[in-house]
């Protein structure tokens, strides 16, 4: 009988991602993560609409539309219907590695280089949904060792944002690298941290939150704040469909796009795959092709309502290991809010208020946690056995070169830069590639068959929460 209650009350209760929490927490929560992915979501609009030759208010309709579809495709990876959605606390959002395609195929078109371009989006959005499937299988080959390199590049590769940000995130700007920017950043980033070992339970999960509300506060009387959005910002507004007309269809834009889509294919599952570990809940074959169907079919539906290609947002990835919080709900109340910003411009402009030096501070603790989950994976690898440490050693020092060296690929074709420079991509391809060459082919008993993948030790647990 002992045995049978225990058994009963295991099996009603719910695995930390599937809880809800109360109201208030759910909402500042939430609005944690927007505040962590913001600057992220309306950089690709901020840099394509002018280099397509729109104005200040075409680009600033783009932006809200981009809000308006991370918030649709956010509902779609962590709500889900059908097959779709990982149903992991997931954020998407804005992908950065159309941008470099989308200003090429649309640069001082105007409205027809935006039209081509959403055409393009569609096309590809559309062929990935259909390799969804098939691309999902490929999950059995990202074991600790590969998982592990990933995310570590992950996160090492988003400091350079936040030290962007820190700088003031204008090169331009003439105050760009001030002390004043880098002080400020200094500061948000002592308050966190501070933040964070003074405060205890709900308090210190949204220590991020208050961090950059204090930030902002600090900000205001020393002029670092533009309230000029606020005064220009409309309170109802709505992204019409085809704003900017029908989409238009190219080939070339097409191809540029379609390897855009693959890129952000394997930097889901990558992240999917981090995700998984975080929360205790490793994501099998099953997530990862709900999860790329909800990247897919998010990235086909944003054009209909003027947005961009859509894909995971790593930073955010770092705001649930840092918190703890891994509700899914929690990240459906973002995406919510994700929603309400894109209707409600005013409420958008009130988020933007915070200083990218501020926003700089924060990530630069948001992302190292990232790097820090792909260390703890790593140590779970077995380097010492095969030629593991090798794997990691070849696929980290590969995945670097975009950070270290940017101008590295710079002789090379434009369209092969959409991978090379990315080192996520970079790196994940190589540890992929060497662990099959040295742990897959022709040998016996490797490394990898001795050290079950992350996958498969949480296949067990995971299989119950992926049937939908």
């Amino acid at each position: 009988m002992a045995v049978h209650n225990s058994t009963a009350e295991a099996e009603d209760r719910k695995h930390p991602v599937d809880e809800t929490l109360p109201p208030f927490k759910m909402f500042t929560s939430g609005l944690q993560h927007v505040a962590a992915m913001y600057a992220g979501v309306v950089a690709p609009p901020m840099i394509v609409g002018p280099a397509v030759g729109l104005s200040a208010k075409d680009t600033a309709f783009l932006m809200g539309a981009s809000l308006f579809t991370a918030g649709i495709a956010t509902l779609l990876q962590t709500l889900g219907f059908w097959r779709v959605g990982a149903r992991l606390p997931f954020v998407n959002g804005v992908s950065f590695a159309g941008v470099t395609p989308m200003v090429a195929i649309g640069r001082d078109r105007g409205y027809d280089g935006i039209a081509v371009i959403f055409g393009a989006i569609i096309v590809a959005s559309v062929l990935g949904f259909v390799l969804t499937p098939y691309f999902s299988k490929l999950v059995r080959f990202f074991p600790p060792v590969v998982t592990g390199t990933v995310i570590t590049l992950i996160g090492v590769s988003l400091l350079p944002v936040a030290f962007n940000w820190s700088q003031g995130g204008n090169s331009t700007a003439d105050d760009y690298g001030s002390m004043k920017n880098i002080g400020m950043a200094a500061l948000t980033f002592v308050i966190v941290l501070a933040l964070r070992k003074l405060l205890r339970g709900f308090m210190q999960q949204i220590a991020i939150l208050l961090g950059l509300v204090a930030g902002t506060v600090v900000a205001v009387p020393l002029d670092m704040t533009n309230l000029d959005a606020i005064k220009d910002a409309g309170i109802v507004g709505f992204p019409t469909p085809f704003h900017f007309g029908a989409p238009q269809f190219e080939i070339a834009a097409i191809v540029s796009m379609c390897i855009v889509m693959l890129v952000c294919m394997t930097e889901s599952t990558a992240d999917m795959l981090a995700l998984g570990r975080i929360v205790d809940r490793p994501a099998d074959e099953r997530t990862i092709e709900g999860g790329l169907r909800a990247d897919t079919l998010g990235s086909a539906i944003s054009p209909l309502f003027n947005g961009f290609m859509c894909s995971a947002f790593a930073q955010n990835i770092g705001l649930v290991a840092m918190t703890k919080v891994r509700s899914r709900f929690v990240v459906a109340a973002g995406g919510g809010i994700l929603i309400l910003l894109g209707l409600c411009p005013v409420a958008a402009s009130v988020i933007a208020l915070v200083p990218l030096p501020v926003l700089g501070g924060a990530g630069i603790v948001l992302f190292g946690s990232v790097a820090a989950s792909g260390i703890q994976t790593l140590a779970t690898a077995a380097l010492e056995k095969g030629e593991n440490a090798l794997i990691v050693a070849a696929a980290v020092g590969i995945g670097l070169i975009p950070i270290a060296a940017p101008e590295f690929y710079h002789a090379f074709p434009e369209d092969a830069l959409v991978v090379l420079d990315s080192g996520i991509s970079t790196g994940c391809i190589v540890a992929i590639v060497l662990n099959l060459a040295f742990n897959h082919l022709g040998k016996r008993g490797s490394a990898t068959e001795e050290e079950p993948s992350s996958v498969e030790k949480g296949a067990a647990v995971a299989e119950p929460a992926a049937v939908h």
